[in-house]
């Protein structure tokens, strides 16, 4: 696998204290999103974990991106942590209809389930079924999801099983499941706060490019957004991956 197959980016876009660190001071805030387009390939959508927008506004969204550009959406926390999984067929068609305004440009859907959530692979099962051909990557966060009948699940509906980092140390085991891959970033440890440093950044591309030679692709997002730690760590991977 290329590294260009493995592409790099944030959990969001819109941040205020990124004026000046990486948009530039004079950019009016309703073009950030083309600008970051030019920098990189990939966000993921964490606000619609809180309201899903319009239809209209994926769509908008598509039409202010390059062709190759994609978007991972996080999935409604009205799914993972008011329904817990059950009954998914409404929410996640109503989730897909609108995010489907982004045609071929949406890559995934993130599922973060709850810390509290304990296994239940077959609320997983009927979740994942109700996806169709749209691809899942699921964040699991209850010790008690990490069994072979999980695996199974997870594999039977080639959804990733995210990997996520939070202070230079992976939350969970590194499964890889699915044919793809998906790693979260949520804290390093460097200065400033709440920085990865070079030596951990250095540590994961290896990781990541012994990991994606089984993957079709692989996703990474920086979820530690605070004064541009996200994009600045997350142009420095880029440079690694490509390094080889």
């Amino acid at each position: 696998m290329r590294p260009s197959d493995i592409h790099v980016g944030t959990s969001g876009w819109q941040y205020r204290d990124w004026r000046g660190e990486f948009y530039p001071p004079k950019l009016p805030q309703k073009q950030w999103l083309e600008y970051y387009a030019t920098q990189f390939d990939v966000v993921e959508v964490d606000a619609t974990f809180y309201r899903l927008p319009d239809r209209n506004v994926f769509e908008s969204w598509r039409s202010r991106t390059p062709e190759h550009f994609r978007f991972v959406v996080k999935a409604s926390r009205f799914l993972t942590h008011v329904k817990r999984l059950k009954q998914p067929a409404e929410p996640v068609e109503r989730l897909l209809d609108r995010a489907n305004g982004l045609g071929p440009n949406l890559a995934a859907v993130l599922l973060q389930l709850p810390p509290t959530m304990g296994a239940a692979p077959d609320l997983l099962a009927e979740t994942l079924s109700a996806f169709g051909r749209t691809r899942v990557a699921v964040e699991l966060r209850h010790d008690s999801w990490w069994s072979g009948e999980t695996k199974a699940v997870l594999n039977e509906y080639r959804a990733a099983t995210v990997w996520a980092d939070r202070k230079s140390r992976h939350l969970n085991p590194l499964w890889q499941t699915g044919g793809w891959g998906y790693l979260r970033m949520h804290e390093g440890t460097a200065t400033p706060w709440p920085s990865y440093g070079r030596e951990a950044l250095q540590s994961w591309s290896g990781r990541l490019q012994k990991a994606a030679r089984s993957w079709d692709d692989g996703y990474v997002f920086f979820n530690n957004d605070p004064g541009g730690a996200a994009p600045r760590n997350a142009r420095y991977l880029v440079r690694q991956l490509s390094a080889g």
